[in-house]
């Protein structure tokens, strides 16, 4: 086992999974201790379905025929952040020695993401519709419980917004009632060591940054 730190900073985005299926236990366990995360007037707004084997067989087939069709409604990030991606995505895919040059190996790269990057369990967190913002903090916090406590395990996970862009497929497939918002897709196996982009540390900016102390 991790120590807390330790979890916190060995956790990272796995995008390329073993298909060693991950005892049910040990999710078992992550999923309680996420249950401790605070919520707004206890109402624990999270709600998750997994798909594993055959089910998730289906699911990744019917989003991948999708994504080959049409692009995904995705929201585009607002200008002044666009930078994040264009960042992020040279790092993850010149990792995978695939340059920006190369349309048709990112978009092989690209698909993979509905695939769940071969995860061995494909996740969908939601929430009820009738709650609001706060509500959706709660969720995060339950969510980052959650990849902290699989860290912990030797369990990777990558949070996905892609998978959303599909929104009628994801509650087809996994028979998510209309009065649940799909708010993030989770992957969760163990990672593959010989992947390059599995052993990206991806630099974050000071806490300074982001962080403001009024003293007066």
């Amino acid at each position: 086992m991790l120590d807390l730190d330790q979890a916190i900073r060995e956790r990272r985005s796995t995008r390329m999974f073993l298909s060693r299926p991950v005892p049910r236990e040990l999710i078992d366990e992550a999923l309680a201790l996420a249950q401790h995360a605070p919520s707004n007037s206890n109402t624990q707004p999270w709600h998750l379905v997994f798909a594993s084997a055959a089910r998730r067989d289906r699911l990744t087939a019917a989003l991948l025929h999708a994504a080959r069709s049409a692009a995904p409604d995705i929201p585009t990030l607002p200008k002044e952040f666009q930078h994040y991606r264009r960042e992020l995505g040279a790092q993850v895919y010149g990792a995978m020695g695939i340059p920006i040059t190369d349309t048709a190996g990112h978009a092989a790269a690209v698909l993979r993401n509905w695939e769940f990057f071969k995860a061995p369990m494909a996740g969908i967190v939601c929430m009820h519709h009738d709650l609001g913002l706060i509500d959706a903090v709660g969720v995060g916090m339950f969510l980052q419980t959650l990849l902290l406590a699989l860290t912990e395990r030797g369990i990777g996970s990558c949070v996905e917004v892609s998978v959303t862009g599909y929104p009628e497929i994801i509650r087809t497939q996994l028979s998510i009632p209309a009065d649940y918002l799909i708010l993030c897709g989770l992957a969760v196996g163990y990672p593959d060591p010989e992947f390059p982009a599995n052993r990206l540390e991806i630099a974050r900016e000071q806490a300074k940054d982001h962080v403001v102390f009024l003293d007066l």
